[in-house]
């Protein structure tokens, strides 16, 4: 994953995939615009279940040259043949991480809305840090990454940022500035034609 001076899209899978229907629906949701990543985000963690899942996204996405990374599951990127992983311990297992999968791996760290753990992550090996969540929910403990964290990183930091949680059309257009990436996922699949609600959403970058 690379950068550059318009943000790009980092699609995030639902927590729960039906095979029989999802292909269709993602092929739809693909055909708006580039996306520059692509990551596996299951709530099971039936391996059997996640591979099968895996095994149809990543011929999906390898065909439109998308890089298909996992959520948390070091161990089944190679056995997958997936493109890497996505961290959601900060920089806890990046370093470690980095040297199980090789150089040409995609690691990246969800950091939440510490500067600290994002510059750690990015010392260890780390090819992106993610902040988040950027908008309002209830989930968690309610902290957000606020903007000026996203104003601050990409003043001083050369390592790609990417914003992600509870996104809107405001909040994108506010940080298209200073976010490589905007992680789009639940924003869509919630929603009855999640290709016009990405279309929408994305309508907001600057």
């Amino acid at each position: 994953m690379t950068s550059t001076e318009q943000p790009q899209i980092y699609l995030i899978t639902p927590n729960q995939i039906e095979l029989s229907s999802y292909p269709n629906i993602l092929n739809r949701v693909l055909d708006v615009t580039d996306v520059a990543c692509m990551r596996l985000s299951l709530a099971t963690r039936d391996e059997d279940r996640i591979a099968r899942s895996a095994d149809v996204l990543r011929a999906l996405c390898h065909e439109r040259d998308i890089p298909l990374v996992i959520d948390t599951h070091v161990l089944l990127v190679e056995r997958l043949g997936l493109d890497g992983v996505h961290l959601t311990d900060a920089a806890r297992s990046v370093r470690k991480t980095r040297k199980m999968l090789g150089a040409d791996a995609i690691v990246g760290a969800f950091c939440g809305n510490s500067r600290h753990d994002g510059l750690t992550a990015g010392e260890s090996g780390a090819d992106y840090v993610c902040f988040g969540p950027v908008g309002q929910t209830p989930l968690g403990d309610g902290s957000r990454a606020e903007k000026d964290l996203f104003d601050w990183w990409s003043e001083m930091i050369e390592i790609p940022v990417v914003a992600e949680g509870a996104l809107d059309t405001e909040l994108i257009a506010a940080l298209s500035p200073v976010a490589d990436f905007f992680a789009i996922g639940e924003e869509i699949w919630n929603t009855e034609k999640p290709e016009e609600e990405f279309r929408r959403l994305i309508k907001a970058i600057q």
